[in-house]
């Protein structure tokens, strides 16, 4: 006789929850990973130098904390419209004016929780199964997955150090195929600081003008860390007639040392720019008040933190790049912008040391 098991004796039964097959396509983001494991070896006792994340070791300027303290005391703690407040919207459009030459309005502009963001989302837009996103390499890490996630091909194209790794021309009209979509330009680059100037922008346009179906993500965080005589220069500076196809992506994080107020913005086409906001407002509704206030002090404020924080930069770059040039079997690269040292080791590969 088989004795049954009261409600209480019941088997507990594994669980069936499945996880969407999209997730196995991509990875935690390598950099965020590492960066937890260096917050875990701290917290358990150990003297750890954490190299992992882009990230400003300056402060937040005083006056942008102010602003963000005062939208605090003024009640600005509501949710704001999709795209940003107005106030935010008019400071991305100026700054962007006065950077690049090239003239938007308030439509043209999506604000969101960080650049990242902004680039998954219009990723996400745009990306579908057998779309190809053309990624110039070397290249933040993110990008690959971040196409991946939506069904998207990345499509790597190596730009080594004999090409200063920028992308050529000739790189760019064999990559592109009738299935790419966009075309992802990050300068300065991160990690190899690499610039692209107005001459190389120029041939890079003539070749997208003759395949009209490929998008340009034009991320330039990094555009107000330059060490070079000259700032850097945005393909919407010199093709300006390419505009209706550009993403032109940016943030507070780098420049202003805010990296975890978490706002970014992107500037582009109308019809782009709804898509993304009609993301956003399904996800994460708004970019927070608080930061967008903040924001909009650091735009239109005082911009001498930008002087003192690139000089400090240069200073320890030469410092970096001298030091790790001294020892054989390396060989950095002077970057030109955005704040690290791209190093090669092909020098010590194979290599042992007592």
């Amino acid at each position: 006789m088989t004795n049954v098991p009261t409600p209480d004796e019941e088997p507990l039964q594994m669980s069936t929850f499945r996880l969407a097959s999209r997730l196995s396509a991509i990875r935690e983001s390598p950099s965020m990973r590492a960066a937890q494991t260096a917050r875990d070896l701290k917290a358990a006792g150990h003297d750890v130098i954490d190299l992992t994340l882009g990230e400003p070791d300056f402060d937040t300027p005083d006056h942008v904390k102010d602003a963000a303290i005062a939208a605090i005391r003024a009640g600005q703690t509501k949710y704001t419209p999709v795209n940003g407040t107005p106030a935010l919207r008019r400071a991305i459009v100026a700054h962007t004016s006065t950077r690049t030459g090239h003239t938007y309005g308030p439509e043209n502009v999506v604000v969101g929780g960080g650049a990242k963001q902004v680039i998954f989302l219009a990723l996400m837009a745009t990306v579908e199964a057998g779309t190809e996103v053309l990624v110039p390499a070397p290249y933040w890490v993110s990008y690959p997955d971040m196409v991946a996630a939506h069904g998207g091909r990345p499509v790597v194209v190596e730009c080594g150090e004999e090409h200063g790794f920028l992308l050529t021309p000739d790189q760019l009209e064999a990559a592109i195929t009738d299935r790419t979509r966009w075309l992802i330009l990050n300068a300065p680059g991160n990690p190899s600081g690499a610039l692209y100037s107005a001459d190389r922008l120029a041939e890079l346009a003539t070749v997208l003008r003759a395949h009209p179906q490929v998008l340009v993500l034009c991320d330039e965080i990094y555009d107000e860390i330059v060490y070079t005589d000259r700032p850097a220069t945005s393909l919407l500076t010199v093709a300006p007639d390419l505009a209706d196809r550009v993403l032109l992506v940016n943030g507070a994080s780098k420049t202003y040392a805010m990296t975890g107020w978490r706002i970014g913005w992107g500037l582009g086409p109308v019809p782009l720019v709804n898509a993304i906001n009609i993301l956003q407002s399904q996800s994460s509704t708004c970019p927070s008040s608080i930061s967008q206030a903040a924001g909009v002090a650091a735009l239109t404020g005082d911009q001498g933190f930008i002087t003192t924080t690139r000089d400090a930069y240069r200073r320890r770059r030469d410092l970096l790049v001298a030091a790790l040039d001294s020892i054989p079997g390396l060989t950095p690269v002077t970057p030109d912008g955005s704040f690290y040292c791209f190093v090669g080791c092909r020098g010590l590969i194979g290599r042992s040391t007592p």
